[in-house]
Formats: structure tokens, C-alpha cells, sequence
């Protein structure tokens, strides 16, 4: 693990709002999240990923993050939220900072072509560094590619479950795109109980009892580093609770069977979106 370390990024969701499927404590407490990012500074841990819609979390990451970190935000569709320009004021004031390092559509689908060109603008003006899409499928990158719209900076899901992107990653990362990918955990459903998981959850069940009686207390540690050592992939933004979650990701040094071939799920199954909500 210590080798791929210097890979992991801070997500934030759970700063702001009460976030994930095996999430049982609620928004992290401020003084946690101070301690988490003391802790991630303290580990070389250089990127944080926010967004304009996780709550509160950038108002908590501006007044706790002390230049210690390259940020990246996201905004929503400028037809119902304000230009990006608006979008990103915002953000800057909330993060107490002058640019982002990186700037993520996260309706990626709904850009439109004055949005692509009020985002180069800021970009040459210094208010972010790269030009982010933050995808939930592959198919919306179709649709900005062949509209002439190439990021600088991508975000996907990829997890053991979960390498729809694959290929489309390689893709990006040899035409020199920063690759960043999410869900490492997704959501915690692999730490779940599969008895315990409602029948829209049926075909995960096998694999999840497989991977726990397997792994044990390794599992978070060999599904951490399934991603992190994908040679494609820049950084594994990983969301935490609480110091104790951020210290077992980073500190693992343990010598486990790593993680190969990924079952194959369809794609409906993979999105927590389309979950159930109860």
C-alpha cells in the first residue's frame, strides 16, 4: 500500500452532507474533519474533491484546509444553477481561495457550447488550473468529444465491481488527461452484510459474501489497492467518516492475494442512483 500511497485523494462528500449506502453516523463533525485533514496533510495526501452540491462541505474545507491542498470543485448545469462563472464566485468565497486546481462539469451531458467556452476563458485567466468532467457512464463522453470538448481532468466510479471506464481511461490518460476515479468502496456496500441487503442487491450478494469471508478485516485494504495500482489512474479520491477510516487507508503495509479479474455486472446495478432509496 505505502507504494501507491502518494495516489490517494480526499473526497468530501461526507463533509457536507450524510452521504453512502453503509453511512450510519451522519455528516462528519468540523472537528473531525480538521483532524482528517491534519492527518492527510501530514501523509502527502496534496487533493481534495469537493463540490458546489455536497452541502456544506466547501464552507467547512475553507475555513480548515489552510493552502495545504490542490482543490477541485464541481458545478452543476448553468441552465437551471447561474453561469459558471457565478457557480465558480461562489465556490472560491465558500473554499477562501483565489482558483481551483481543477474545475468539474457534474452534469458533464448538459454542457453547452458557451459553457465550454466561458471554462477556457477562466482557465486563461488563472482561475482554474484544468478543466473537468466528473461521469457517471461512458456513453456521455461521446457526445463532448465529438463537440470538440476535451477536459484536462476526468473523475469516474472504478472499483473491483465497477471498470466500465477502463478502456475509456487508457484512452484519455495516453492523450495526456489527468485520470481520477471515485466509488473505490462503492459506497460501502462491499462492507455490507449481503444478508441484510434488500433482493435489488441479489446478483452482488455471492461476491460480496466471497470477498468478506476471503479478505476479512484485508478487505478494505485489497480493494483500495485494486484501483490504486491501475498504472492509468492519477488518483483514487476516497471518501472517510472519521480519522480512524482515513489512517487504515493509508497506513496498510500488509502483504495480501491481490484482487484480479472483476465480475461483470450490468450497468443499472452499478450506479447508486439508480438504488433504492429504502
Amino acid at each position: 500500500m505505502n507504494d501507491f500511497r502518494h495516489k490517494i485523494g480526499l473526497g468530501s462528500v461526507q463533509f457536507g452532507i450524510s452521504y453512502g449506502i453503509s453511512n450510519t453516523h451522519g455528516k462528519t463533525s468540523p472537528k473531525e474533519v480538521e483532524k482528517i485533514l491534519d492527518i492527510a496533510s501530514s501523509k502527502s495526501i496534496n487533493v481534495i474533491d469537493t463540490a458546489s452540491s455536497y452541502g456544506t462541505a466547501e464552507q467547512i474545507l475553507g475555513n480548515l484546509h489552510k493552502g495545504r491542498f490542490d482543490i477541485i470543485s464541481k458545478f452543476m448545469p448553468t441552465q437551471t444553477n447561474g453561469s459558471i462563472s457565478f457557480q465558480l464566485e461562489k465556490s472560491l468565497y465558500n473554499l477562501k481561495v483565489d482558483y481551483l486546481y481543477g474545475y468539474m462539469a457534474h452534469r458533464p451531458a448538459l454542457l453547452e457550447g458557451r459553457d465550454w467556452e466561458e471554462l477556457q476563458l477562466l482557465k486563461k485567466e488563472g482561475r482554474i488550473k484544468k478543466i473537468g468532467f466528473s461521469f457517471n457512464n461512458p456513453k456521455e463522453f461521446e457526445k463532448l468529444k465529438n463537440s470538440g470538448f476535451i477536459p484536462n481532468v476526468v473523475q469516474v466510479p472504478f472499483n473491483y465491481f465497477d471498470t466500465r471506464f477502463k478502456d475509456l481511461l487508457i484512452e484519455l490518460k495516453a492523450e495526456g488527461c489527468e485520470v481520477h476515479t471515485r466509488s473505490t468502496f462503492l459506497q460501502g456496500l462491499f462492507f455490507m452484510n449481503p444478508e441484510n441487503l434488500v433482493a435489488y442487491f441479489n446478483k452482488f450478494k455471492s461476491h460480496i459474501n466471497f470477498l468478506q469471508s476471503t479478505y476479512g478485516n484485508n478487505l478494505q485494504t485489497a480493494l483500495l489497492e485494486f484501483v490504486l495500482r491501475q498504472d492509468f489512474i492519477d488518483k483514487v479520491i476516497i471518501g472517510v467518516e472519521n480519522v480512524k477510516q482515513l489512517e487504515k487507508n493509508i497506513n496498510s503495509s500488509l502483504k495480501i492475494e491481490p484482487l484480479n479479474d472483476s465480475p461483470y455486472f450490468p450497468e443499472n446495478i452499478l450506479m447508486p442512483v439508480n438504488w433504492p432509496k429504502n
